[in-house]
């Protein structure tokens, strides 16, 4: 019977510790198609595995469609994350692939490439509903970050900083919406709205509170996750 991977509980268990409350954000990098590096920060939206495969997980994320990160990543799928809990003082970086889950109608810097890989190739198999999860996804979030998907688009040049003020500050879900205008704001968020599965096939743990410090680097063959010890 298959298990999940050491590195995925030790991952969930420092998330769970009172020292690392709140720590859900991380560094995601990538290249483009130039071969230049970006990283940006991004949260985590939770875990996500295949039916039966809890050996197979991926971490889900949100991006907003018109930010040049998504042609980056429709370039170069190959994406690494770095996640530092310092409460714990715990390391983690992930390295794998990545799949873009943008709004049907979205209009793409370059046509989306389905990304093949274990995980996300068994959850096609099983039809796992993308869109589904996307838009439950965005509903999930509280108002506020859901006014973030509704603004123009991330980058843009603007005047002076009271223009924001103009901007709304909360979008309500769609059936809770007072009037149109909540309603627009609400689509329009929804159609800047995508996902990120990243699919970790090297994960590289480091504890600094150990004394001595602790590596550990684990290494997806197949289906199964080699461990290894390796100097801090």
């Amino acid at each position: 019977m298959v298990s999940a991977p050491r590195w995925l509980a030790a991952l969930t268990t420092a998330l769970g510790l009172p020292e690392n409350k709140g720590q859900i954000m991380y560094q995601l990098a990538s290249v483009d198609a130039n071969g230049n590096p970006h990283v940006r920060t991004v949260g985590h939206r939770g875990f996500v595995e295949p039916e039966g495969s809890p050996n197979l997980p991926l971490l889900m994320s949100a991006t907003d469609i018109r930010t040049p990160k998504v042609a980056q990543l429709l370039a170069n799928s190959t994406v690494e994350i770095v996640w530092w809990l310092s409460g714990s003082m715990e390391q983690f970086r992930l390295s794998g692939v990545v799949r873009l889950v943008p709004p049907p109608e979205a209009q793409l810097p370059s046509p989306i490439t389905k990304v093949s890989s274990l995980a996300i190739d068994k959850l096609d198999a099983q039809g796992f509903e993308w869109e589904k999860k996307r838009v439950e996804a965005y509903d999930g979030q509280p108002p506020f970050l859901r006014a973030g998907f509704a603004r123009p688009p991330p980058g843009n040049i603007i005047e002076s900083y009271d223009i924001g003020k103009s901007w709304p500050g909360a979008v309500p879900k769609f059936a809770d919406a007072q009037n149109e205008e909540e309603k627009h704001a609400y689509e329009r968020g929804l159609h800047s709205f995508a996902l990120m599965y990243i699919e970790p096939v090297e994960v590289d743990w480091i504890q600094l509170k150990e004394r001595p410090n602790r590596r550990t680097k684990f290494i997806r063959k197949g289906e199964d996750w080699a461990e290894y010890i390796a100097v801090p």
